[in-house]
């Protein structure tokens, strides 16, 4: 463990508002202390309104994170805080938030954000007079995410309260029996530097391969493999990274050419598909380490998608999962487990049952 990891006790609320003088953000509503939804204290040495300093957006490289990283224990819990993450440990296991918002603060910097009561308001603006509205609570927590056109209407991308009062992130875990793949796995999980156009769109725009019995909401999505496991997948084996970074080299960029081709004819037919892109690392290192890089892998392959090939930053979601799956089963340092992977989840987070049907 880095030696400089012992508890912060400064109140992180005060460069909160130093950062939001700033920019420019309302402060105003309730400022009264008491339980957050996620199980925080707004009186905790970790609270921050929002749940994420503006400022962690500006960090390079990642010993950064690991200087800047703090540790707290509340109610029997480990929560690590990093730029832009927060990792909670429960028992064995460990999860992961980050800055819903910070993704499109990177890409443009004039976004605007705005606190109204105890949730804050991301809002960007889009060519051709379209806005992207991403609403967190005080805890961090993604609620919802709308694109409202220029005539005023508002779509819905990802509602992540509907199901009722935030959880914990444990609470957020479903467990289902695997799916019973019927297609041949290479189309389940197309390797895209093998695959043509064809294959990739196909996989990007499938049905689930099971039966999809409820709506979800994104969280239980992220949280839950065998809920992602009823949608196919485009492992983008043309981006590896280098041990310990996250950077998208120019030249790998360019091969999510057919990547981005594909999410973007997909959103062509339906404006309101969403795209879950995961991060993972190979299995050198700790839990927490290989965690958080592997999130920041994802992000940055979201970033690069938008900027260079002009995919909806709003249609696409971001999530790392650490050494889970590996690519190939080694404990030693790979460049393929370094790597990231696309997935449809618009069926689970938005169909009901019945338009849900998996593949014959």
């Amino acid at each position: 463990m880095p030696e400089d990891r012992g508890v912060d006790r400064r109140d992180p609320r005060d460069q909160d508002r130093r950062d939001g003088d700033r920019r420019g953000v309302d402060r105003s509503g309730p400022d009264d202390r008491g339980d957050l939804p996620g199980g925080y204290r707004r009186d905790a040495p970790d609270y921050v309104p929002g749940g994420f300093r503006r400022g962690d957006i500006d960090v390079r490289s990642y010993e950064d994170v690991r200087r800047a990283r703090r540790e707290f224990n509340e109610n029997g819990r480990v929560i690590i805080r990093e730029p832009g993450r927060v990792i909670v440990r429960d028992d064995d296991r460990y999860f992961l938030r980050h800055d819903e918002t910070e993704r499109f603060r990177l890409l443009d910097r004039d976004a605007r954000i705005e606190r109204r009561g105890r949730d804050t308001v991301t809002i960007i603006d889009r060519p051709g007079g379209i806005q992207v509205f991403t609403v967190v609570d005080d805890d961090g927590r993604l609620l919802r995410r709308t694109r409202r056109g220029p005539d005023g209407r508002e779509v819905v991308l990802i509602d992540n309260s509907y199901a009722g009062p935030p959880r914990s992130i444990e609470q957020d875990v479903v467990v289902l029996p695997p799916p019973d793949i019927r297609i041949p796995r290479e189309r389940y999980v197309v390797e895209a530097e093998q695959a043509d156009e064809g294959a990739i769109y196909e996989a990007l725009t499938a049905p689930p391969v099971a039966p999809v019995e409820r709506r979800y909401t994104l969280d239980q999505v992220r949280y839950s493999p065998t809920l992602r496991a009823r949608m196919r997948s485009v492992d983008i084996d043309t981006i590896t990274f280098d041990t310990g970074s996250w950077q998208v080299t120019p030249d790998q960029a360019r091969r999510l050419a057919t990547i981005a081709a594909a999410i973007n004819q997909a959103i062509r037919n339906n404006p309101q598909e969403v795209f879950l892109i995961e991060g993972y690392t190979d299995a050198v290192g700790s839990d927490v380490d290989n965690l958080s890089l592997s999130d920041r892998r994802a992000q940055s392959v979201a970033e690069v998608l938008t900027r260079d090939f002009k995919v909806p930053p709003e249609n696409l979601t971001t999530q790392g999962y650490g050494e889970q799956s590996l690519k190939v089963n080694t404990q030693g340092p790979s460049r393929e487990n370094r790597r990231v992977t696309v997935r449809r989840i618009t069926p689970l987070i938005q169909q009901q049952p019945s338009q849900a049907q998996p593949p014959r």
